[in-house]
């Protein structure tokens, strides 16, 4: 699995002991609850409180008794005693615990990942602003179309990474609930103010309605929104991946001074960050996928869930942030080739000012028919090797009748900087430029 990977906060949110450590708080918030409503003895708890554990004497007993939970339950017994230990765990069952601690964790994780992606965000903005005006060339279908600036392409990044964020937010609040609520959830062997002292502790909503196990919906929301964010990553990493490209060349991955990208061919520069984060990706999809389908259990609950749960939830909590920090690594060092983006923006004579070129004609009293039969020959020519887009123009008789020496402002770049300050604008970049500044 992918947790080794990961930041050490987030491998150690999702290790065991982590785990067995939140099922004790429950059980010791749950007994604090029923001393205080008079249902076992106040003077239990100090030994209850005392109880401890270890995970490889859990694992032991779990191997022989098939049941983490009853496990986990013998251990910290064998270390508070009797008679104190028949209080633990008083008319709960499993998934009270589970549930809950799943809830405790998701969110735990949720903050790691929305830092991380915030240290992406930072990376993207400073260099969304660092190229505001480099002209390059923009592309549809893979083709050339008209110029836009490295920055303006970026600030679409930094865009979605505050969308992907509050979607992750959202999603992480919505999952934030526990239950303490019995076999059923109907509370028939306990007290709903048990449920709602423990979840206050832990700082949870209590799930108003649940069964055995809090619906999941909810944890189906959260791993789309993690699924979604990691689209994201790899929207960005797709585009550096084309950008690398030998034939477009306008922006690298860092690549370290002994590092090697073939085996075979020592020419060789790969993308291999951006490629993994792709691949990542399709992980992080399957796991939304498989929770979803945990949404529809059997009656009040089955255990098909489970199984999946036990590795969906720590992967892709490590996955995301795994791929927030690669990536974050891959902006801060992204190599930027503006003369590159100057020369593949000439490319063919200029041919991605033919917008501008119809135009022209337009206004000059041609029909937009006309014009665009004039404008595409000169441009299909141009990318068949046969003279240069504008050259082309200039020798059309009716475009140096009709433009003459205007021509040449045609093809002035700096037209297509005149708005482009507006994406800073409404993501806030600009405003972050002069807080700096």
């Amino acid at each position: 699995m992918i947790e080794r990977y990961a930041p050490a906060r987030m491998r150690e949110l999702w290790s065991d002991r982590s785990r067995f450590q939140l099922w004790l708080e429950i059980e010791i918030l749950a007994c604090e609850a029923w001393a205080q409503l008079g249902r076992i003895p106040a003077e239990a708890l100090a030994k209850i409180r005392s109880a401890s554990f270890q995970v490889e004497r859990i694992d032991e007993v779990e191997a022989q008794v098939g049941h983490d939970v009853i496990a986990f339950l013998t251990v910290i017994g064998e270390s508070v005693g009797q008679p104190e230990a028949r209080y633990i765990h008083f008319g709960l069952t499993s998934s009270d615990v589970i549930d809950t601690a799943l809830a405790v964790q998701i969110r735990r994780s949720a903050e790691v990942i929305l830092d991380d992606l915030a240290k992406l965000r930072q990376a993207a903005a400073e260099l969304a602003l660092r190229h505001r005006r480099t002209l390059m060339v923009g592309r549809t279908h893979g083709i050339h179309a008209e110029p836009i600036t490295f920055g303006f392409k970026v600030a679409g990044w930094v865009a979605e990474l505050d969308r992907a964020r509050e979607r992750i937010k959202r999603a992480a609040d919505e999952v934030a609930v526990g239950k303490l609520s019995g076999a059923v959830g109907t509370h028939a062997g306990l007290d709903p103010r048990v449920e709602q002292h423990v979840c206050e502790h832990l700082g949870l909503r209590v799930d108003p309605v649940s069964t055995q196990v809090v619906s999941r919906d909810r944890h189906a929301a959260f791993t789309s929104a993690l699924a979604v964010a990691g689209a994201s990553l790899e929207r960005i990493a797709v585009e550096i991946r084309h950008l690398q490209r030998s034939e477009v060349g306008e922006a690298l991955e860092p690549f370290g001074s002994q590092q090697k990208g073939s085996s075979a061919m020592p020419h060789k520069r790969n993308p291999i960050i951006s490629e993994r984060i792709s691949g990542l990706a399709r992980l992080l999809r399957g796991y939304a996928a498989t929770e979803l389908e945990n949404v529809a259990l059997w009656h009040e609950r089955d255990i098909s869930h489970s199984s999946a749960e036990r590795v969906l939830f720590p992967d892709a909590c490590c996955l995301l942030d795994f791929m927030a920090a690669d990536l974050t690594k891959v902006l801060s060092g992204l190599e930027v080739r503006p003369e590159r983006m100057a020369r593949n923006l000439a490319a063919d004579g200029g041919i991605v000012y033919s917008q501008r070129a119809l135009l022209a004609l337009v206004e000059s009293g041609l029909s937009r028919e006309a014009a665009y039969r004039i404008v595409q020959s000169a441009a299909l020519r141009a990318s068949d090797g046969k003279g240069g887009f504008r050259e082309n123009l200039a020798d059309d008789p009716e475009v140096a009748q009709r433009l003459g020496p205007s021509l040449e402002a045609i093809f002035d770049p700096s037209a297509f900087l005149e708005h482009v300050d507006l994406a800073f604008e409404r993501t806030g970049l600009l405003a972050t430029a002069t807080s700096k500044t």
